[in-house]
């Protein structure tokens, strides 16, 4: 039987297919490290048994990409690439980018995406004046999730379509 971690990475690659499309952000090594660079809480996960049974990916960011991403100015790997460039000169984000939740099936509905979500938006907006979150829901599910983050840290939330 696969393990945990096993299940995550081919529900990743089913899900989100970042390999065949380049506008989304395919989270390497490389950009695991830059983005524990901007804030050590932007990859999270809950580890239940013999592995991560969820991982959440968000990305601080200023309002300019979050309108740029938004107006479909930049992909989505820009917006790590513009916040690794904002973070050395001004080091103020103003939003948290939703990238992404993914929970195993036998996990889901139990709220693991909604807690660990909040907790990292939470650590965030310590040390960012966070003013909005958005996000790019790929579910019905991401949308409701995003609706629920935004409802219960009270943030504006911005969708793009």
């Amino acid at each position: 039987m696969p393990t945990h971690l096993q299940q995550m990475l081919q529900l990743v690659d089913e899900f989100f297919s970042v390999k065949n499309d380049p506008s989304q952000l395919d989270v390497t090594p490389i950009v695991m490290e830059q983005l524990n660079e901007l804030h050590p809480l932007t990859l999270s996960e809950e580890v239940i048994g013999d592995g991560p049974v969820c991982w959440i990916l968000l990305i601080p960011s200023t309002l300019k990409t979050m309108e740029e991403f938004l107006s479909g100015k930049i992909s989505e790997s820009d917006i790590l690439n513009q916040s690794i460039e904002e973070k050395k000169t001004s080091n103020n984000f103003e939003a948290i980018y939703l990238c992404s939740a993914i929970v195993l099936p036998e996990f889901r509905k139990k709220g693991i995406a909604k807690k660990v979500t909040l907790e990292a938006v939470a650590a965030m907006r310590e040390d960012f004046d966070i003013k909005f979150v958005y996000s790019w829901p790929f579910s019905e599910e991401g949308k409701k999730l995003s609706a629920l983050i935004g409802e219960l840290t009270e943030l504006p939330l911005k969708m793009k379509n």
